[in-house]
């Protein structure tokens, strides 16, 4: 099957829904996402969305707290516009009747770590759904939006002068491929925290967009620094993902204790915890190691629990399910792997480094977040870097390539695949991922999670080999090139610095350098 298009977006989440809103009104837009429309990142957000809204807050201090959370590797400009055009664009999405807390005529603003001041726009603590809904609801409204759910996007197309025009995908409901030609294609396809045994992340998150935008010969940066989460729920899993305890939480007063009641925080940073995540944890991380523990506590004991059930009261309920009454006793945290401040690169326009490809949100690299992503900053980023997208996308000359341009692929569909072999793999990868790229590493380790990669890659080869396709065959192939680009990044990376921290190079570089890799290198 063959279908046109304008605008081509992959992904579902906030930054994928928000450019085919703004682009909709300049032509036929077709949004392709894996699973159900409602699936992704953005989804399970449970903090909020940061901008300058409140009157003792000003987009100069927004900036600065993000330069500061991002330790000399923020780039100036990207967080300038984001800080600037940020408000602004979060007003326009309470527009749509997106129902975050308020307090009177006012937005109810939040702190969490990294902030100085209470600007954290939220809807209780469920504000990625609230906002997912509220985005899918404009969207399927807007004219010339057609969404596709179940469609596994295999690579991208490119015509003979290097230029993205368009995508092979496969529909998993009526098993055929389709090609799939646009002037333009946004990557929105979220992230890649699922090539971890411990994460936040839904199963979708996979790193699709990053392993394609790589085949396709972009440019990716900084994906050595994957953001652990430092509190989530000990023992839990909720569709295989680690559930997140927010950091707003520690915000409104929760207190990180050792089991046997000792405050920790204050020992590693001044602002306890209320310091980046980075900070808190590698704190945590450390005292689970030094001490032989299997988690520590967040002590919630000073948050009135009228209040705690008003803010958190997803978190509380889902917490009960697990049979803890977070009003009345501590929970049990781990850190978690939760998300990816590198990816695709891109410039202050969304725009890759290969022709009439975007990307925005968490599968790209703006270079917003430096080295550490600030708290809340994630879904601002989105929104602001796909609307810059929109606008270049629809005032960009672009034309439909013909079929006699577009890369030819092999096709040979296997429906059916051996689920225990390629779990058995899916799982290995996951546990060498957190082994030997996780919070404190060290080189030979990474050299070791090298080679491991290339076992796994070596053996799925033999059992599954190129052109025969399945979704699942291919989550693994993108999880496994993804996987050893993060450890790839890791390895040039010579120093400790914000969410990066390797044994034999503990101290910061005066000099902050972007780790760019290349697939023409």
């Amino acid at each position: 099957m063959r279908l046109e298009t304008d605008f081509l977006v992959v992904g579902s989440g906030m930054a994928g829904l928000w450019f085919a809103y703004r682009v909709s009104r300049h032509g036929k837009v077709l949004v392709l996402t894996k699973k159900d429309d409602s699936e992704s990142n953005t989804n399970y957000a449970q903090g909020g969305i940061a901008a300058a809204l409140g009157s003792d807050d000003s987009p100069q201090q927004h900036l600065e707290d993000t330069v500061k959370a991002g330790y000399g590797l923020c780039d100036p400009d990207a967080v300038k516009v984001m800080v600037k055009e940020g408000p602004r664009l979060v007003r326009e999405l309470e527009g749509l009747d997106i129902g975050f807390s308020t307090e009177g005529d006012h937005l109810q603003l939040g702190i969490e770590g990294g902030h100085t001041r209470r600007r954290v726009a939220h809807a209780a603590d469920t504000t990625g759904q609230a906002v997912e809904w509220g985005l899918i609801k404009a969207v399927r409204s807007a004219p010339n939006v057609t969404l596709y759910e179940h469609h596994f996007v295999i690579d991208l197309l490119t015509d003979e002068g290097g230029c993205c025009c368009g995508v092979l995908s496969f529909d998993r409901e009526s098993g055929k491929f389709t090609e799939i030609h646009a002037k333009v294609v946004m990557l929105a396809t979220g992230g890649l925290c699922r090539v971890y045994e411990h994460t936040t992340n839904p199963p979708i998150a996979t790193g699709d967009g990053v392993a394609m935008a790589w085949r396709a010969g972009a440019k990716v940066a900084d994906l050595e620094f994957i953001q652990f989460h430092p509190t989530s729920l000990f023992g839990a899993r909720i569709d295989g993902r680690a559930f997140l305890i927010s950091e707003a939480v520690r915000g409104e007063g929760g207190i990180l204790r050792t089991p046997d009641g000792e405050r920790f925080m204050p020992r590693y940073h001044p602002d306890a915890e209320l310091a980046p995540r980075s900070v808190v944890a590698r704190a945590i991380y450390n005292e689970l190691r030094t001490r032989r523990l299997d988690y520590v506590l967040l002590d919630l004991s000073s948050i009135p629990p009228a209040h705690i059930l008003k803010r958190f009261p997803m978190i509380a309920d889902t917490c009960k399910r697990f049979g803890l009454d977070i009003t009345r006793e501590p929970v049990p945290v781990v850190p978690a792997a939760h998300y990816s401040v590198g990816g695709v690169r891109t410039d202050l326009w969304g725009k890759t480094s290969i022709p009439c490809l975007y990307a925005a949100g968490e599968c790209a690299h703006t270079g917003v977040h430096g080295a550490n992503r600030l708290a809340s900053n994630s879904l601002l980023e989105a929104l602001v870097f796909a609307d810059r997208a929109a606008q270049a996308a629809t005032t960009q000359e672009a034309s439909l390539p013909s079929s006699k341009k577009i890369n030819p692929f092999e096709r040979q569909l296997r429906s059916i695949e051996d689920s225990s072999l390629l779990n058995s793999l899916i799982s290995s990868l996951r546990q060498t991922m957190w082994r030997f790229a996780g919070i404190v590493k060290s080189m030979s380790q990474m050299e070791q999670g090298r080679a491991k990669l290339a076992e796994l890659s070596h053996e799925l080869e033999a059992l599954y080999p190129e052109g025969i396709f399945s979704p699942g065959i291919r989550e693994l192939r993108n999880m496994l090139l993804v996987g050893d680009l993060i450890l790839r990044s890791a390895l040039s990376r010579k120093e400790s610095r914000g969410l990066h921290y390797v044994e034999e190079y503990p101290d910061t570089l005066p000099e902050a350098v972007h780790t760019v890799l290349s697939p023409k290198d």
